[in-house]
């Protein structure tokens, strides 16, 4: 099939839908570190339940493949299904704080000089005990918008909110984030 990269999302996606195999493989390969990852974040580093999730995601994504209306739209459904099923967890789960030890973070650490190195990974260390303290839907929003990149509109959409309402959870958590990590600039 060649080097994926190469083969646009619409083209997987409608080859997916008629049941290729090997076009659903490369969307999993293509997205799932990216939806662990969210998952993972959302779930304050619950890396077994992110596991969960991620699995679930891709496979209610073959099932329900011949739904999806837009080709284009597949990474779009992706992130809601994971953000909603993350949000569903959260809301279920009693408080509690499970540590993150910052590793998923700490990859854009510094390499070469190790006291920078070192300082990096605890400022990582700090931003994911900082992430796990905004409420969720703040959380997702913060994730979807500064980690994934997607765009207010978008978020909106997979979070069935309003644009405004997206711009504002992202302006408080932003504002708590940096009141955090004060020490860190």
């Amino acid at each position: 099939m060649g080097d994926f990269a190469e083969i646009d999302e619409a083209t997987l996606v409608a080859r997916a839908k008629n049941r290729d195999p090997a076009s659903f493989e490369l969307l999993v390969r293509r997205y799932q570190r990216r939806i662990y990852t969210l998952c993972l974040r959302m779930l304050n580093g619950a890396s077994g339940e992110a596991e969960d999730v991620t699995q679930d995601v891709f496979v209610t994504a073959w099932r329900r493949l011949p739904e999806i209306r837009c080709n284009e739209a597949f990474s779009s459904w992706l992130y809601k299904a994971a953000t909603n099923k993350c949000l569903t967890i959260l809301q279920r789960r009693k408080p509690t704080a499970v540590l993150d030890d910052g590793r998923e973070l700490a990859e854009t650490s510094i390499e070469g000089d190790p006291g920078r190195a070192a300082a990096g990974t605890e400022a990582m260390k700090a931003l994911a005990l900082a992430l796990q303290q905004l409420p969720p839907p703040q959380r997702a929003c913060w994730l979807l918008r500064e980690v994934h990149g997607r765009s207010y509109n978008e978020i909106a959409e997979l979070l069935e909110t309003s644009p405004a309402a997206v711009r504002g959870r992202i302006a408080r958590a932003r504002a708590e984030l940096a009141e955090v990590m004060k020490p860190w600039r």
